[in-house]
């Protein structure tokens, strides 16, 4: 599975249902909105697990169910993250009440797009042979507003991260920007859209979509030599309701769905053009639990 499509498989289960949103479908009284102030800054932790249906590979054509786990949260202040492989934590602590969330700390991502050929249907590529898996270390920046549109309770973030492979298949850098934005519909539901794209090195464009001449006497692909770029972008949106309690305590569904396409030299290798589609679909349902 790629790190890409992994992340973005939990992500979209859990955005939703982690999220301190929290609203009304009628305003408030006045020890209401006191009562709902103290809810939203007390530390609280959502753990999810779902399925995803998703690409072999980055650029595949051929798809398959995986589990999508997750785990995020605030504790006294501090938001953090663990969406399947990858880790974060945000070293900026949240002020009670505060609208305007900044955001710095460190992210980590485990890479493992083609690192199992046995995982791959299209024979060509699995003739590329396996790459090694990667670790991604770096970091990133954001800021958020809450009450921004609906309600006092909905919020948009933006974020850009940076990352680069120490160990594994290739030693390039990735930069990601992401657009997040959710809005509570009642005390049970929340709907959101998510957008974001990636910038990737020479060295992560020659391990997974280059293609060698010793690789396409193998394969039967035609050599290709890719270029650093962006790599692609993601547009997707996600919902959730609470089963139990409401969105910021007990059981809730979350649903989500993304479309990527592969851009520039990405989308012309033999390997998405001919083996796989510049297209790329996600979908994925899941169960999640706010304690």
């Amino acid at each position: 599975m790629t790190n890409h499509r992994l992340l973005v498989s939990a992500a979209t289960l859990l955005l939703a249902g982690a999220s301190p949103a929290f609203a009304q479908s009628a305003p408030p009284a006045p020890a209401d909105n006191d009562q709902l102030a103290a809810q939203l800054d007390k530390d609280t932790v959502t753990v999810g697990i779902g399925g995803a249906y998703l690409p072999d590979y980055d650029g595949s054509n051929d798809y398959r169910f995986v589990p999508a786990p997750a785990v995020i949260g605030s504790v006294k202040g501090f938001n953090f993250s663990v969406i399947g492989n990858r880790a974060s934590i945000d070293l900026i602590p949240n002020r009670p009440g505060q609208k305007i969330d900044l955001q710095f700390g460190p992210v980590g991502v485990i890479n493992f797009d083609r690192s199992s050929i046995k995982n791959i249907d299209d024979v060509r590529v699995r003739a590329l042979g396996k790459r090694a898996t990667t670790l991604e270390l770096g970091g990133y920046v954001g800021i958020g507003k809450t009450g921004v549109i609906t309600s006092p309770y909905d919020k948009v973030s933006v974020s850009v991260s940076y990352r680069k492979g120490v160990t594994g298949a290739h030693n390039s850098e990735i930069w990601q920007p992401s657009f997040t934005y959710l809005t509570p519909l009642s005390r049970k539901a929340a709907v959101g859209i998510l957008a974001s794209a990636q910038h990737v090195g020479q060295g992560y464009a020659d391990t997974y979509f280059s293609i060698t001449p010793t690789q396409s006497l193998a394969s039967g692909l035609p050599t290709y030599a890719a270029r650093s770029g962006w790599k692609n972008y993601s547009v997707g949106g996600f919902a959730t309701y609470s089963l139990t309690g409401d969105l910021l305590h007990g059981f809730k569904v979350i649903a989500g769905g993304t479309y990527s396409r592969e851009l520039g030299d990405f989308s012309y290798s033999p390997i998405v053009r001919t083996a796989g589609s510049p297209n790329q679909w996600l979908g994925a349902v899941g169960l999640a639990y706010t304690f």
